[in-house]
């Protein structure tokens, strides 16, 4: 049974889709404390905290492998982790309307290699995103769903914000929060 190290529902909703049995374990990985300055790298550090928060506390039998996971969007070269609130989340749509970003999802997965250790897979996978040349009065719509502020990049594909993207380039269960072909790989090669 696959271990998720995410608090994410989208993330939870995803792997209860594609029928892979897992359970969660939030990790409470401090996530400010990890810093990089090249987006690809600090999404893959801050997935492999998590995996590692978590599977440092492992005490269960039959877990086959853990999953940590954590996503950034980089519009015009700037990282958009989740809005801190209303007003960030407001400028952030209308510097982005009508504009290509590119959403980043870290994944690192720890397969037990015996007893006390574990073997890590680290991969970066990135999609453009499109967004949608929203007017202000939609942005504030929008906005004041609260839904752009639980989300990386201010948007939630799988939900309103699906509405306010017109174009994916890349894996589209990536924007939501994990690369699900990348997973199915992964859990294929396993033992």
């Amino acid at each position: 049974m696959l271990l998720l190290a995410s608090a994410s529902p989208a993330r939870r909703r995803l792997l209860e889709q594609a029928a892979i049995p897992h359970r969660v374990q939030i990790s409470g990985v401090d996530e400010s404390t990890i810093q990089d300055s090249d987006p690809s790298t600090l999404v893959q550090l801050l997935a492999k905290a998590k995996a590692e928060a978590v599977a440092s506390q492992l005490e269960e039998t039959g877990i086959s492998a853990v999953l940590g996971c954590d996503s950034v969007l980089v519009f015009n070269g700037v990282v958009f982790g989740k809005p801190v609130d209303a007003q960030q989340a407001a400028e952030r749509w209308r510097s982005m309307r009508g504009g290509w970003g590119e959403l980043h999802t870290g994944h690192c997965l720890l397969v037990p290699a015996s007893k006390d250790s574990f073997s890590p897979r680290r991969a970066c996978v990135t999609t453009r995103v499109l967004f949608s040349d929203l007017s202000d009065p939609e942005i504030e719509t929008y906005v004041n769903s609260g839904e752009p502020l639980q989300c990386a990049g201010g948007f939630a594909l799988e939900g309103r914000g699906g509405s306010c993207v017109e174009r994916l380039d890349g894996c589209y269960s990536n924007v939501i929060g994990l690369s699900l072909p990348l997973l199915r790989r992964w859990l294929s090669s396993l033992p």
